[in-house]
């Protein structure tokens, strides 16, 4: 990332926080709904086709709706595919979350551990998505979505450290 566009992304970062509304930990709370959604989705699918009763794949597009309704808070504009990008995102979120908790279960704890740090790794690209902080030709150009990490002296911040700086659940 050259120098221009990673001031760029710091003066964006430092107007989101200086915003009078600038309380992300709704948004926070909302994403981890939309996971659970996506979830149920795919809940009510499999229980559709193990018992052949209808009934569950009505459950799963009464849910369907609610998730759409409440990613198109979160994704009001989109372009291209980012509207799906953001669902995969946060499904995928989902997932490496449920298998570290079994690993973590399973007395994996450091692959438990890892599981979990690449869930926040995928989190934080919606966030970063979300916010319009990177664009996807972004994502592709920058190594292991690295920016540099201002704290320990580089020219920048991770996904991740973005995240940590401006979604906080415990802001009342």
């Amino acid at each position: 990332m050259n120098e221009s566009k990673f001031e760029e992304l710091v003066k964006k970062i430092q107007e989101l926080k200086k915003a009078e509304k600038f309380d992300l930990s709704m948004d926070e709370d909302l994403s981890i709904a939309i996971m659970n959604l996506i979830s149920l989705e795919e809940h009510f699918f499999y229980t559709a086709e193990k018992t052949g009763k209808d009934s569950y794949l009505d459950l799963l597009n009464e849910t369907r709706a609610i998730r759409k309704e409440l990613l198109g808070k979160m994704i009001p504009q989109h372009e291209g595919e980012t509207w799906c990008i953001s669902k995969h995102l946060l499904a995928g979120t989902m997932r490496i979350m449920e298998v570290g908790t079994k690993l973590l279960g399973a007395g994996k704890k450091e692959e438990a551990k890892q599981m979990f740090h690449n869930a926040y790794k995928v989190y934080s690209l919606f966030w970063a998505l979300r916010l319009k902080l990177i664009d996807l030709a972004g994502v592709k150009k920058v190594p292991e979505g690295k920016l540099g990490n201002k704290d320990k002296g580089e020219s920048g911040w991770s996904y991740q450290d973005i995240v940590n700086r401006l979604v906080n659940c415990c802001d009342e």
